[in-house]
């Protein structure tokens, strides 16, 4: 079982520079957090069941970044976190690394499924989460929590290099890596559903917010299916807006799958090989895992028009002066 820590092998340079990678990292990925959180306080219009979901996710990743921007900031400006002076600090961080990596999961679980739920008019089931939010919010941290508690106890976190977290590659790739993939294909699945189920539709729409639904009629010998009557009413038969909304929708679970393909690849080379990967693709692995704000920055900020509000926000405020 190897041990992936890099700064065994590492000189003071590259440690030093892969630090640096991870705060710089870090920081994009806190003020894309940041962003998300700040657009749902100022924009009401941002603040409906999903987005309260998105602003779930949103709270994680700040945490998450903050969290490695910590660890990696000690390491450059002090004694390593491997250190024997720094053991309760290396298992917190290590607690707090995984908490927050594997909420980020279920988080995103759960907007897909809601999402899901809501637009492909599962209105029992859909009604229920919405008038249950707090569980909502609570179950991400809950089962993160237990997790993170769990491997504390049971295994322990050491320096991997600018973070704590489980030593052995084996143990990540099992814990974490293969049912992290099992959430990215199912929400895979969803998305996927929902796309055939709106490309059916012949119609586009251009938000996933349940107000939506407010527009359905109560009309039971309608023909149409809810699909259709929902984005007809609401957007007509325009094929451009279908095609650009459908590949909006695909974006969500292919750039989860993306950031996490290099990572996971890492894990299995390592654990199957017994070599610890090049210095150059091991600080690309753990940026990888840190950029997950930016990244959730940019894709809920382009497919919840979020852009679009700041920057007539700006265009307003430009206009009183």
């Amino acid at each position: 079982m190897v041990s992936s820590n890099p700064l065994l092998d590492s000189t003071p340079s590259e440690a030093h520079t892969l630090n640096a990678v991870i705060i710089i990292v870090s920081l994009l990925s806190a003020l894309g957090a940041a962003l998300i959180i700040a657009s749902f306080a100022a924009f009401s219009s941002l603040r409906t069941f999903r987005h309260q979901l998105i602003l779930g996710l949103a709270i994680s990743d700040l945490c998450m970044a903050l969290n490695f921007l910590i660890s990696s900031s000690v390491n450059l400006h002090g004694p390593s976190i491997g250190s024997p002076d720094l053991v309760d600090f290396c298992s917190f961080n290590g607690f707090m690394t995984q908490v927050f990596v594997v909420q980020t999961d279920y988080w995103v679980l759960t907007i897909a499924i809601c999402t899901y739920l809501i637009l492909a008019d599962h209105k029992r089931e859909s009604t229920w989460a919405q008038d249950h939010r707090i569980v909502m919010w609570v179950l991400p941290w809950v089962i993160s929590i237990v997790i993170g508690t769990l491997g504390l106890v049971l295994v322990g976190y050491g320096d991997i290099g600018a973070w704590c977290w489980f030593v052995s590659d084996r143990l990540r790739l099992l814990i974490n890596f293969i049912p992290r993939w099992i959430i990215i294909f199912t929400i895979l699945t969803l998305y996927a559903r929902l796309y055939f189920l709106i490309h059916k539709a012949h119609t586009g729409f251009t938000s996933f917010s349940d107000e939506a639904l407010s527009d359905l009629p109560t009309n039971s010998s309608s023909s149409r299916s809810p699909a259709d009557v929902l984005v007809n009413s609401r957007f007509g038969t325009n094929a451009t807006v279908l095609r650009r909304i459908s590949i909006q929708m695909m974006v969500y679970p292919l750039v989860y799958m993306l950031t996490w393909t290099i990572p996971t690849t890492i894990r299995i080379y390592q654990s199957t090989s017994g070599e610890v990967a090049p210095f150059g693709v091991g600080t690309l692995d753990k940026s990888c895992i840190v950029i997950q704000g930016f990244a959730d920055a940019i894709v809920y900020g382009l497919n919840e028009s979020t852009w679009k509000l700041w920057r007539k926000a700006v265009r307003r405020n430009g206009e009183k002066r």
